[in-house]
């Protein structure tokens, strides 16, 4: 072992290292690690920069919240809404590891899936510190890792800002806003007031233990001495932990980005002081065995920075679901303002208001208007800050981010600026690319004319016709109003007939019901109803034959009304596309905010929530093998999937071409049940595997297997031949599910 010695020099510096690539992402929370993944697996060389020890932002084990978009826990009627892609791959998989959501296995999820890319290089503790410009572009990034003490140099044509307080942008002199606009400036009513304050603040959570022994609590100096500084110190108790805990927040009226350390300090006063009164105060004798187990290391941080790009998105956008013709993404979290007083305000912790279903986020919000080779993704897209309260979540940023990973992909390709891609071809090729991948764009289907399956003869050993489901599951009380939602094709409203148990004489009303929009899952508009008067009794049939009609294919809610006498029977059966809610709040309009009247309609969550026990006269078909090839990988207006019936033994879908085709790719969706909104974090998730996914199939080709997987729990898989099959007919057996489930599927595609 030997003593390196330098002779002592006044002109030392950071050893430099150069990086060229073709693209340079910024910040690795879930936006840009979504952007990286994206782009080197279309074949882009990326470097990923991130300025602490792993990846994810606020969802890693640094600040453990959990990741989280359109679905919102399913506290809305955002149906089949979790996001697709890379973001919904990473929630698959972190869902099937690790089911108790330990923060510190999500960690472990996302650095595999980067490292698996041979084409993304990786820098950990890399923070960017300066940025050269030819003109209006970026030319490099500066770059500085503070545990090997290297300078990186980092070029590329392209740059992507995921950095979530903008460094990049900031630094390259992109103009920016923060805190909230005026009401008159976009004409957005929820705009808040300056008592209510602009920004939104920083939150800090802990995690407790029993560790079955008594322990004593001695708080640091620095702790909050008197918890009733608090306004709301009473909601404090020893159940509620973790970002359940959101609340703990503070710094609106700082400067966000520049009194990160203060702010932080701040909470780390208010953490332990709120744990010394729950371990010291005498109130609490559960406490005695608890210790504090994790108090976050950062805060995590809501908002700071928004760059001004080709568009800004406002409330208005949100609400009233303005459709865009470059529309790249999904929103649907509520539009959740916070008091920039945070856990020292007088006003409530949050600020709801909820659009009636999820909206379109345009790409024009992910282009830097003035920098023109800056992508933006995450929560720093140009929007409102009215509009950033929904899009802020970090479900949906990592759509943007893969929105802005793709982009970079035609960019590179074709020699062009991110503005040139608005172009309505181009724009039509992105869009096309990004549902390829996943990406869930609502109202937007993939048109694929390199798609062969699009030309064959397409076949399946059976399919689902829904004539009744079977009286073998709970029974169910009416203490709330329930519906089964129900895909029924265009044309008169069949004949419905439900099961109950009857406590006490009563009255029960029944309605049929559906959205404004096909694929609208508010059910405000009555199609009919019917009142039935019913004596005790178990088992009473109910017909229910509304004289009415629908225009096109849509989900119907045959809705039965809380009534404390009746209990509705329902079944085991699970199938693709369909799912039983109950009507669990209700957000009243409020037109001096803008805001509408919504019923709130949600499941229970995965595996609880029944069908009812139904039967349809005539049968519905909503699950035909033809809607493989729809363009639509989940549900919307319909299942969009092709269903077995539950007897076919060898359920199995076939395509036939008249001449022999090269196939060197096959694409498989399947349900991982985007209704399911896999919290990352902090939440049990008591299935590993979506039941409706398939476990076990095999691809044929003229009688031949071709590709097998046992295992499978991903919604995409992507099977390649080299050489490329040599084929007239192709073949996909669905062995098992995962679940005691018809077989499913929503998408085959061959190129």
């Amino acid at each position: 072992m030997s003593i390196v010695r330098e002779p002592a020099t006044a002109d030392r510096t950071f050893r430099t290292e150069h990086l060229r690539a073709d693209l340079v992402v910024v910040g690795g929370g879930l936006a840009g690690t979504c952007a990286a993944i994206t782009a080197a697996r279309a074949g882009a060389r990326v470097v990923l920069v991130q300025d602490r020890p792993v990846l994810g932002g606020n969802a890693s084990s640094e600040v453990r919240l959990w990741a989280l978009g359109a679905t919102a826990h399913m506290f809305n009627n955002n149906r089949w809404s979790r996001e697709g892609g890379v973001i919904d791959e990473l929630l698959v998989e972190n869902t099937f590891r690790n089911p108790e959501g330990n923060a510190v296995l999500f960690d472990a999820v996302l650095l595999d899936k980067v490292v698996a890319e041979d084409n993304i290089t990786l820098l950990l503790n890399t923070a960017a510190t300066a940025v050269s410009k030819d003109g209006s572009r970026i030319t490099s990034v500066t770059a500085f890792c503070s545990q090997n003490s290297k300078r990186y140099e980092l070029s590329a044509p392209l740059f992507c800002d995921a950095s979530g307080d903008g460094v990049l942008g900031y630094l390259a002199g992109a103009a920016y806003r923060m805190g909230a606009e005026s009401k008159e400036e976009f004409g957005e009513l929820f705009a808040p007031s300056e008592s209510y304050g602009a920004l939104l603040g920083q939150s800090i959570y802990f995690y407790s233990k029993d560790v079955g022994v008594p322990v004593r609590f001695t708080p640091p100096a620095y702790a909050l001495d008197d918890i009733t500084k608090i306004p709301r110190w009473r909601s404090f108790n020893t159940k509620v932990q973790g970002c359940r805990l959101w609340w703990i927040e503070y710094g609106g009226r700082l400067d966000t980005v520049h009194d990160t350390e203060e702010i932080k300090w701040e909470l780390w006063k208010v953490v332990y002081g709120v744990w010394n009164h729950l371990k010291n105060s005498g109130e609490f004798p559960e406490a005695e065995t608890l210790t504090l187990e994790w108090v976050g290391l950062i805060p995590g941080k809501r908002e700071s920075r928004r760059f001004e790009g080709l568009t800004m998105l406002t409330q208005q956008d949100l609400v009233e679901q303005r459709r865009h013709d470059d529309a790249i993404a999904s929103g649907g979290w509520s539009i959740d303002l916070h008091p920039a007083d945070g856990v020292f305000s007088e006003h409530a912790g949050s600020s709801h208001l909820h659009p009636r279903g999820v909206y379109q986020i345009p790409y024009r919000s992910l282009v830097s208007r003035d920098v023109g080779n800056l992508l933006l993704a995450g929560r720093i897209i140009s929007v409102s800050h009215v509009a950033f309260a929904s899009t802020r979540v970090m479900a949906t940023c990592a759509q943007l981010g893969q929105a802005a990973g793709m982009a970079a992909i035609l960019c590179a390709r074709d020699g062009l600026l991110p503005a040139e891609l608005v172009e309505p071809e181009r724009m039509r090729t992105l869009q096309r690319e990004l549902l390829r991948t996943g990406q869930h764009i609502p109202g937007v289907r993939l048109e694929d004319p390199d798609d062969l399956a699009q030309r064959a003869e397409l076949s399946a050993s059976s399919s689902l016709v829904l004539d009744s489901l079977p009286d073998d599951g709970p029974v169910v009380p009416l203490d709330h109003s329930r519906a089964q939602l129900l895909p029924l094709p265009a044309g008169p409203l069949p004949q419905l007939t439900v099961t109950v148990d009857v406590a006490a004489p009563t009255t029960l009303t029944v309605e049929l019901r559906t959205g404004n929009r096909p694929d609208d899952y508010t059910p405000d508009v009555v199609l009919g109803t019917q009142r039935f008067s019913l004596g005790a009794g178990l088992g009473q049939r109910l017909k229910v034959d509304v004289d009415g009609a629908v225009d096109q294919p849509r989900y119907v809610f045959l809705l039965l009304r809380e009534n404390d006498d009746v209990s509705v029977r329902t079944t085991t059966r699970r199938v693709s596309g369909l799912v039983s809610v109950e009507h669990k709040s209700t957000q009243e309009a409020d037109e001096s905010v803008g805001r509408p009247r919504v019923e709130f309609w949600t499941p229970e969550r995965r595996p609880d929530g029944h069908n009812f026990a139904v039967a349809v006269d005539p049968p519905v078909r909503a699950w035909p093998v033809d809607d493989l090839r729809n363009g639509h990988a989940r549900p919307t207006s319909h299942p969009n999937a092709w269903v077995a019936d539950p007897e076919d033994g060898r359920p199995t879908v076939r395509l036939r071409w008249e001449d022999t085709q090269r196939i060197s790719r096959v694409e498989l969706a399947f349900d991982t049940d985007s209704d399911h909104a896999m919290e990352s974090v902090l939440w049990n998730h008591l299935e590993h595997a979506m039941p409706f996914c398939a476990k076990h199939y095999v691809v044929r080709s003229g009688g031949r297997v071709v590709a097998e997987r046992t295992d499978n729990h991903q919604t995409r898989n992507t099977l390649t031949f080299d050489p490329p099959l040599e084929t007239a007919d192709l073949s996909v057996e669905i062995v098992s599910s995962q679940g005691d489930v018809p077989a499913a599927l929503f998408e085959v595609r061959c190129y």
